[in-house]
Formats: C-alpha cells, sequence, structure tokens
C-alpha cells in the first residue's frame, strides 16, 4: 500500500504561481509513475503531468510551458510548479503514483487539494 499526501494550493491571481508537492510513503520500491490529475467541477478528472521514474515526463497540452513536474526519487516525492496561471486551472489537483509489482499495476490517489485561480 502507498499513501500520497498533497502539502500546497490555495487561491492565486491569474498570471501568478502556486507549488504542489506529493510525498508517498509505505510500499514505494516500486514506483513507476508519479504525477498529477485535477478535476474542475463538471469535468472529468483529467491529466495534468506525470512522470516516470526514469524522468519522462507527458503534459497536458494545456499546461505545456508553464507547468513543470520534478521529482526526487530517493524521496518519493513529486511536485508541480504553476507559472502563468489562468482562471480555467482552477481545480481540485490530485496527486497520483502507479506501483507495478509482478506486473500487476496498482494505481494511488492523494486526498486532493484545491488551486483556485482568479481573474
Amino acid at each position: 500500500q502507498v499513501t500520497l499526501v498533497e502539502s500546497g494550493g490555495g487561491l492565486v491571481q491569474a498570471g501568478g504561481s502556486l507549488s504542489l508537492s506529493c510525498a508517498a510513503s509505505g510500499s514505494t520500491g516500486s514506483l513507476n509513475t508519479m504525477g498529477w490529475y485535477r478535476q474542475a467541477p463538471g469535468n472529468q478528472r483529467e491529466l495534468v503531468a506525470v512522470i516516470t521514474s526514469g524522468g519522462s515526463t507527458d503534459y497536458a497540452d494545456s499546461v505545456k510551458g508553464r507547468f513543470t513536474i520534478p521529482r526526487d526519487n530517493a524521496k518519493n516525492t513529486v511536485a508541480l510548479q504553476m507559472n502563468s496561471l489562468k482562471p480555467e486551472d482552477t481545480a481540485v489537483y490530485y496527486c497520483y503514483a502507479q506501483r507495478v509489482v509482478w506486473a500487476i499495476t496498482y494505481d494511488y490517489w492523494g486526498q486532493g487539494t484545491q488551486v483556485t485561480v482568479s481573474s
């Protein structure tokens, strides 16, 4: 079992910056992909950015060039640095981690943290 604890988030004006952090604990030995998803009211949860243990990244088109996703494998942490924030970035952001054991994939989620961008 893996527990994900998020920190950061809050209220920021459009054009501002915000950083989220997520720390994984528990059975972290086989963690593969970590990252962030978000869900705005009335919308489905969507990928924001993910990073593999090898450092490969994938970003949603809407955040490319504005968000970065640093990861520290030794500390089992992943962050999301958000710059040039827009009101449409307002959502609950969820930390995500994937663990693969004996070819079985396990997905884990954090509790979510609110990000609100005012215009």
